[in-house]
């Protein structure tokens, strides 16, 4: 060891030769460095590993720069994520570590020389998946970003990655991308990239199912309502204004997702062509082909493309082509629990049957995913719905009875699959994260702002449309949510006349008013008859509510609003006007808040007149801003806005749900938190809400 003289020079590295030393701002210097490879670390945990390196006694580190990871693709070059390498740069500055770098552009470490090295395929000889050319096992949970808030999705990807998977499957649902035509939507929770970055920095791959259909009992299967403009298109089939459309869209996503294959260094190792195409009337075999063309071209003929079936004959043989490979819902879908529909008691399913099962899939070898591993929320108007003998829409939960509850908490279920996992692999070190915090907030006094027709001028600025006969939601370019219709009686009714929906033509629910008054209800596949009475002249209004569009089956083709002419009696009622009610950008805008500051109305402790009718509250927090659950005792059916957050529909008389999660990154923990409920029916006379710390999924109150 050289030892030579201490000067002072200016911030400076350079090398001595004659004193055969380093100087660091002109001072001998000894570097002590380590190795560390910042693309064989997760991102999350780059500030943990230098820490570490800093507290054994290292000045230094030295780092590779891959070139291959960098440019996977001739041209396209990425810094993004788990390859930012000024991000590594700057935790290791802030952590007080210097750097050597070593950027090739040869660098040997053991690192595949070219990108396409890297592969992910098939062996149908040895009937096994080939990761980077070695037999390899799927174990895998599905997970709907569309579900999660986006605060969430590294919490709930990592208590995934702690429970044992090395995969995770997602959908990508169409309609949540391009809710209307020609404009696209990645940002926020919907940045569908940042989702993949997070889950292959915690070490998860990806198994895409961007359908253009994908069921999910997700609004109208995933794809968009503004399809519908198109009355007689033929949805999932080689109608040319529906291949149009998904070539559009497809030209969009596809070239987004082909630097996240595994094979360009992401973490996307196959990709589902359409879903459970072999369920479908259509049987479109052309239509397939030209999916499948679709896919190839742009992500690649190495790409592993393949579909998801039931397991019988039929499905089998419509839902595939030669050259996707042809997966069942058993295991590609292996159901942890099942969906709830409102009136329906809570599904479940036992952990004893879904563990063992499990470690029968396991032992074989086979690859397997588990739907869901946690299920999340139908915020807003998400929701989709089924259709058999009658119309049976899903509730806002999503819970599924999966290992991970709708708030992202480790359940039982969860535990008993991580030990059958850890028989067949080893399991990640560390303790599994906790759950959220959840916060009894307590009840919460509303006050009534008005009914929904006085508020119309509010509600409805852009004024209504005129038509002889109703209009559709998808004439009116009114997706989701609520439209109000108005027309006047045409004669004095003195004795009870019923209006008449003779062709099941209220999709969904129809709350009839006369005058204001409410009369009552017409429901899809229940009520098709209501009596009312009035002087000729008089308004008659019906407020239709679209409870989510079907999502499966033959009948996606879900048109909402007055789908048919109402007969008053014998008449075929005329003249319509149509109000479209954008209540969401209403309620965003700050709406009612201020107009309660100016009017100031009181609580009421008396029985509340029936009917469509906004309600609003103000929710103080103790510091704290928590997951809670919102109970509506009392409560009929609606809506509810928190901070002007859609947190879906609540029905406590129709059950089971009975409570709506609230993620606590909506509350403010020191401002006032705006609650806005829309009561459709009945509102209780205390006009109370509560905010509990535990959900309430599984009470039916009442069936009809």
């Amino acid at each position: 060891m050289v030892v030579c003289k201490m000067e002072s020079e200016s911030r400076s590295f350079s090398i001595d030769y004659k004193r055969n030393c380093f100087l660091k701002d002109g001072v001998p210097f000894q570097y002590i460095s380590g190795s560390i490879h910042y693309s064989r670390v997760p991102r999350v945990y780059w500030k943990d590993r230098l820490l570490k390196m800093y507290m054994a006694g290292l000045n230094t580190i030295q780092i590779y720069v891959p070139w291959n990871y960098h440019e996977p693709v001739q041209g396209v070059y990425d810094f993004s994520g788990s390859r930012d390498l000024e991000s590594f740069l700057d935790i290791a500055n802030q952590t007080g570590l210097l750097v050597i770098l070593r950027p090739g552009p040869y660098i040997c470490a053991e690192w595949e020389m070219e990108s396409e090295s890297r592969s992910f395929s098939i062996d149908y000889k040895r009937n096994c998946f080939l990761k980077d050319g070695v037999p390899f096992q799927y174990i895998s949970g599905s997970i709907h970003y569309s579900r999660v808030p986006r605060v969430y999705w590294k919490d709930r990807l990592l208590k995934m990655y702690m429970a044992g998977l090395n995969t995770i499957q997602i959908y990508v649902p169409w309609n949540y991308h391009e809710p209307v035509q020609g404009v696209y939507d990645f940002s926020g929770s919907r940045d569908l990239e940042s989702f993949l970055d997070i889950a292959n920095q915690t070490g998860l791959l990806v198994i895409l199912r961007p359908g253009p259909y994908i069921c999910a009992e997700w609004e109208m299967g995933g794809l968009p309502a503004w399809l519908l403009q198109k009355p007689n298109i033929v949805l999932r089939a080689t109608d040319p204004d529906y291949l149009k459309a998904v070539d559009s869209w497809l030209a969009v996503l596809l070239p987004k997702m082909k630097p996240w294959l595994y094979n360009n260094g992401g973490n996307i190792i196959s990709v589902q062509v359409e879903n459970e195409y072999g369920s479908y009337f259509a049987c479109d075999y052309n239509y397939l082909r030209h999916l499948s063309v679709m896919f190839q071209y742009f992500l690649g003929e190495d790409a592993v493309l393949f579909t998801t079936d039931g397991n019988t004959d039929w499905e089998m043989t419509c839902g595939t082509l030669q050259g996707l490979y042809a997966t069942i819902d058993f295991g590609t879908e292996f159901y942890t629990g099942w969906l709830d529909h409102w009136g329906d008691n809570h599904a479940s399913v036992e952990t004893s049957r879904v563990s063992k099962m499990l470690g029968d899939m396991l032992a074989l070898g086979a690859s397997v995913n588990m739907y869901m591993f946690l299920g999340g929320t139908n915020f807003g108007y998400w929701n989709g719905a089924d259709q058999d003998s009658r119309y049976l829409p899903v509730t806002t939960s999503y819970d599924y009875d999966a290992p991970l509850s709708e708030a992202g908490d480790p359940t039982d279920k969860l535990l008993a699959i991580r030990d059958v996992i850890s028989k067949f692999r080893s399991l990640p070190e560390g303790p599994m994260p906790p759950p959220t915090p959840k916060y009894a907030y307590g009840f919460v006094s509303l006050k009534k702002v008005g009914s929904l027709s006085a508020l119309l001028d509010t509600l409805s600025p852009q004024g209504p449309l005129q038509s002889q006969y109703p209009l559709t939601f998808e004439e009116v370019k009114q997706y989701y949510g609520y439209m109000l219709y108005r027309t006047k009686l045409p004669r004095t009714l003195v004795e009870p006349t019923p209006v008449i929906s003779p062709l099941n033509g209220v999709h969904d629910r129809g709350y009839v008013m006369v005058n204001g008054v409410y009369q009552g209800l017409l429901e899809r596949d229940t009520t098709l008859v209501l009596n009312v009475t009035g002087q000729a002249g008089d308004l008659l209004d019906i407020l239709v509510e679209n409870m989510g569009r079907v999502n499966f089956g033959s009948h996606i083709n879900d048109f909402k609003g007055l789908v048919s002419n109402l007969f008053l009696g014998m008449d075929i009622l005329s003249d319509w006007l149509m109000y479209p009610l954008d209540i969401d950008k209403v309620i965003a805008s700050g709406w009612p808040q201020s107009k309660l500051k100016r009017s100031n109305p009181e609580a009421s402790m008396t029985e509340e007149s029936p009917g469509p009718s906004f309600y609003t509250g103000i929710l103080h927090t103790p510091g704290v801003a928590w997951d809670s659950f919102l109970k509506l005792g009392g409560w009929t059916k609606g809506q509810v806005w928190i901070n002007g957050v859609n947190l879906g529909r609540y029905w406590p008389r129709k059950g089971p749900q009975q409570t709506l999660y609230v993620p606590g990154p909506l509350l403010s923990a020191s401002q006032p938190n705006n609650i806005t409920v829309l009561e459709l029916e009945q509102a209780p006379p205390g006009l109370w809400v509560l905010f509990m710390d535990r959900p309430q999924l599984n009470r039916t109150m009442l069936r009809r």
